[in-house]
């Protein structure tokens, strides 16, 4: 058995727990309002995710709001 771990770390503006639930789901922007700072379809994470599954792994988010 192979086994992989990645772990991601910025200094963003964080993840709200409500928002973190919804996070890997296919067209989901936790900011959807037009004036948002940054762009995207929403399908990056949902694809990790699947990738993922499909591979017999996980994938998941630690977040705090305000702190990236």
């Amino acid at each position: 058995m192979i086994s992989l771990y990645y772990q991601v770390q910025d200094s963003g503006v964080g993840i709200a727990p409500a928002d973190q639930a919804k996070l890997f789901d296919a067209f989901t922007q936790v900011d959807s309002s037009l004036t948002r700072d940054r762009g995207g379809t929403g399908l990056g994470l949902a694809i990790c995710r699947k990738i993922v599954q499909l591979s017999g792994g996980q994938i998941g988010v630690r977040s705090e709001l305000g702190a990236g």
